[in-house]
């Protein structure tokens, strides 16, 4: 991961060239990986432009870890890149959809979905919450894009609860010392109850229960 995304301010503006555009620059590179984790062993094509190009990042990795699912769910994870959280989610749960703003990485997660045999899950094309207007959730599994600024993680969390059953999930992971003390506190105005799922590695999860 380019780690300069990790240290802009949290305002600053999104219409950038980076893994949150809709068309990144750039020439197109990938990078297959192998990942075990919660028992199930994957394969990801990770390409140029999308998040964490050439392997699983301690963020993402620490959520999936802990990310709580349960049998017949349904699950929104936004934000997708290259597909690692749903595609592990499918595992666990009866279906997924991932959305991206990134067209290659809407792109490179569909065929991460073949790679892994992955017959329960789809990927849509959208900003956030659009693909999937009018629809809900038992949960909203994202590592969000803390470089796009403080107005894209604000839209995340408040809009969260309107695709949500009631009790559902939004879960979170955040760098401790870029964000969470902000996301933590947004979270608490808007759910019901906040909790500390897992923290490790400079990251923290939170799940906000609707």
């Amino acid at each position: 991961m380019d780690i300069t995304y990790l240290y802009k301010p949290l305002n600053e503006p999104s219409h950038m060239s980076h893994y949150y555009s809709e068309r990144p620059s750039g020439p197109l590179r990938t990078k297959t990986i192998d990942v075990c984790i919660r028992g199930y062993c994957f394969r990801f094509i990770t390409a140029s432009g999308v998040f964490s190009f050439g392997k699983l990042d301690r963020g993402t990795e620490l959520l999936i870890e802990n990310m709580i699912l349960q049998p017949g769910w349904r699950i929104l994870d936004l934000g997708c890149g290259y597909g690692a959280i749903g595609i592990v989610a499918a595992r666990f749960v009866d279906y997924v959809v991932m959305t991206d703003i990134n067209r290659r990485a809407v792109a490179i997660a569909r065929k991460n979905l073949k790679i892994n045999g992955v017959k329960n899950a789809e990927v849509r094309w959208g900003t956030l919450y659009e693909p999937v207007e009018g629809e809900k959730f038992h949960s909203i599994i994202t590592n969000p894009p803390v470089h796009a600024g403080k107005d894209v993680l604000r839209e995340i969390v408040i809009n969260a609860p309107r695709h949500l059953h009631d009790g559902g999930l939004l879960q979170m992971v955040i760098r401790t010392s870029h964000g969470a003390k902000f996301i933590k506190s947004l979270m608490e105005e808007t759910f019901t109850e906040v909790r500390e799922v897992a923290k490790g590695s400079g990251y923290r999860v939170y799940a906000g229960i609707a």
